[in-house]
């Protein structure tokens, strides 16, 4: 069986330093909130090249932190796209805000910039009470985030960047994800780039301000034990995912690499198959493939097809956000969502990690070639 996403030999590739790092964890005798949290927040914010990193309980958490430092709540309007893991949206009704989605652009499936300003200029910031702009980094590209800033600053909107799918990639060849907004949240999920072997994530930002707003947040409130400065919540990164964390960020750049590499391969095998719509192509590197996503009419057909021969596979995502039951009939937009639902009846996912072979990398280009010609 070839997978799709495979946490496990991440885990097998690193085996003897993750347990060394958790055998070290355990003997120390300290959990939660200690030195090895300590330690990967410095080196997540020195990677990023950025001043401050937080770890939280998970990326969800991370949102919903980076949204209550920057106050948001309750009556605000919060502009984000339907086409991306519903823990974007649970964050921000989490904080007592509401979404405001915007379409997505047809060729990348990232927020349609063109279609955000229109919106920002017909008047939606007063009717929707917009205070914010939460923009998702999709499958490991980066939306154009100089852009997304002058537009935030345009209209006085908080911009937060959504990195759980985007960990190092570039926003230019000299700055990467989520060091362009006000503050930025991360997901250490096991199946993504950087991924824990259990939840995680981080708050990062440039603003020392935010945090230490966030810092306290995500322990009660607490600056002093025991006594709640703010109201917070309990959104820790315990100290054996810190360590794991540490590990596998030493490998991050040779990961990415191994991605790339797959991805290229994909675009060389299957560039000429009519009706296949392949990532826009990546010449400088800055896409990181946390996901390799083709687009076709007959999307579950393919799907059959390579289930039948092994392949895993991934529908990311089978139903846009504001036609999914607990939110259908209540979400506001700024115009029709026509690119986004067309997108979740057309997009696949391939099997992508650094350590799936060549061989199996070849097997799945054979067998989507199969299908294509009979079609």
């Amino acid at each position: 069986m070839i997978l799709q996403s495979s946490p496990g030999a991440g885990y097998l590739a690193h085996k003897k330093e993750i347990d060394e790092a958790i055998s070290r964890v355990l003997a120390g005798g300290w959990y939660i909130l200690g030195g090895e949290v300590e330690a990967f927040e410095k080196e997540w914010a020195a990677y990023l090249g950025i001043e401050h990193a937080i770890g939280v309980a998970n990326g969800t958490d991370a949102l919903i932190l980076a949204l209550r430092a920057c106050g948001v709540g309750p009556g605000d309007g919060v502009v984000t796209v339907a086409n991306t893991a519903v823990a974007t949206v649970a964050a921000i009704e989490l904080t007592g805000a509401h979404p405001v989605f915007v379409d997505i652009d047809a060729q990348d499936y990232l927020m349609n910039l063109d279609k955000l300003e229109e919106g920002l200029q017909s008047g939606a910031v007063e009717k929707y009470h917009i205070k914010a702009i939460v923009g998702v980094h999709l499958f490991g590209r980066a939306l154009d985030m100089n852009r997304l800033a002058l537009l935030a600053r345009k209209y006085a909107l908080v911009l937060i960047e959504d990195c759980a799918q985007a960990h190092g990639a570039m926003i230019n060849p000299e700055q990467k994800t989520g060091t362009c907004g006000d503050i930025s949240a991360f997901s250490f999920y096991p199946t993504k780039n950087l991924g824990a072997l259990g939840d995680g994530g981080a708050v990062v930002t440039r603003s020392r301000e935010l945090a230490d707003k966030v810092r306290l947040l995500r322990q009660y409130g607490w600056r002093q034990r025991f006594i709640s400065e703010i109201a917070g919540m309990n959104s820790r990164l315990d100290e054996i995912q810190a360590a794991i964390l540490r590990v596998k960020l030493r490998y991050l750049k040779q990961a990415t690499f191994s991605r790339q590499k797959i991805a290229a391969s994909y675009q060389q095998g299957l560039c000429d198959l009519e009706g296949l719509r392949l990532p826009p192509n990546d010449t400088d590197g800055r896409h990181v493939y946390h996901q390799y996503i083709v687009a076709l009419d007959h999307r579950d057909d393919l799907r059959n097809y390579l289930t039948d021969r092994k392949i895993g596979t991934a529908v990311l995502y089978p139903v846009p956000i504001h036609l999914q039951p607990a939110y259908q009939g209540r979400c506001k937009r700024l115009g029709p969502l026509e690119a986004t639902e067309a997108a979740a009846q057309r997009i696949l996912a391939l099997p992508i990690y650094p350590e799936l072979d060549q061989p199996s990398v070849d097997f799945v280009i054979k067998s989507l070639r199969e299908f294509c010609g009979r079609c």
